[in-house]
């Protein structure tokens, strides 16, 4: 490998580094707290009910209360994504349209619908 080939890698490496690990507005809300907040909803999402749990729109509550800032809104909305693609549940249309409305029969407005379609990175 000649030393200008070498160099240009270097360099294209460097500046793959900087955009991926460079200075970026940072969420302050972990997949850990969005985790922690809707686990109360599990039951209600899988098998549906009359009424929401108590738990379940205080957990919503609390996560739309934390997410305050665009990164932080998009950082819940990779979560929740993740969480549903990789949680090994087969989610059909029933439990997809109760996520989806679990905000507002908690009294919670958030700017994005919630569903495996969203591209987080458009929220604001």
């Amino acid at each position: 490998m000649s030393y200008s080939t070498m160099t240009i890698r270097f360099v294209c490496l460097a500046i793959v580094c900087l955009v991926t690990f460079g200075p970026k507005a940072e969420a302050a809300v972990s997949c850990g707290q969005v985790v922690n907040n809707l686990t109360p909803c599990v039951s209600y999402i899988i098998y549906g009910g009359n009424a929401v749990p108590v738990q379940c729109c205080n957990g919503v509550r609390s996560l739309n209360n934390m997410a305050q800032t665009t990164p932080d809104r998009r950082a819940v909305c990779n979560c929740i994504k993740n969480a549903v693609s990789s949680s090994g549940f087969t989610y059909t249309r029933f439990n997809l349209d109760i996520v989806a409305g679990l905000p507002s029969k908690c009294g919670v407005n958030i700017p994005y619908q919630i569903s495996p379609n969203t591209n987080c990175n458009s929220v604001n």
